[in-house]
């Protein structure tokens, strides 16, 4: 069996953070190889989860492999609301009065989250054109954020398994045009 780890370090927001553990893991993982005499690949990646981190990475992605953006942290820290206050307390209330169109942490927001996305992807790619990015988190089980990841360049959706079935025919719908 070939096994090819990748390691995924949370809440990064600046380039120098993910240098400082880039360099770790590439010590620990030399280190491992030297004294076990076994190779092996492995990739490194960084959850894009605070807006920071969309506004810089192309200096993130220097130091990392791949990207997923931790949509239900992106939209806490854009929104600056705590999900489980916000769902228990007011969010209902903000769609029902027409404050909010819909819940951010159903459907992704396009004008704020989105567009940190949307900057994260240019400029992560300017720096690696292959660069796999994708997201995890409910979104990717929504078929509206689904369409949006799909419009955006991402590569892959993660979701909750009794979302997966959703996720798997709105990204077919996202790339046949039928859903936006």
């Amino acid at each position: 069996i070939e096994i090819h780890p990748e390691i995924m370090i949370p809440l990064v927001g600046v380039n120098t953070e993910m240098e400082f553990f880039r360099k770790q893991i590439d010590e620990i993982a030399k280190d491992y190889m030297e004294k076990s005499g076994k190779k092996f690949n492995y990739l490194v990646g960084t959850m894009i989860e605070v807006p920071h981190a969309a506004l810089v990475a192309d200096q993130i992605a220097e130091y990392a492999e791949f990207f997923s953006f931790g949509t239900n942290d992106l939209t806490q820290t854009t929104f600056g609301y705590s999900r489980d206050d916000a769902e228990g307390k007011f969010l209902g209330q903000y769609e029902e009065k027409g404050i909010l169109p819909v819940n951010p942490f159903h459907e992704l927001d396009r004008e704020g989250v989105g567009v940190l996305m949307e900057i994260a992807v240019e400029k992560g790619r300017k720096v690696d054109p292959n660069l796999s990015i994708g997201i995890c988190g409910e979104h990717g089980g929504n078929p509206s954020s689904i369409a949006f990841c799909h419009t955006a360049g991402l590569n892959y959706v993660s979701c909750s398994p009794f979302r997966v079935p959703v996720a798997r025919i709105s990204a077919a719908h996202a790339a046949m045009g039928r859903l936006k």
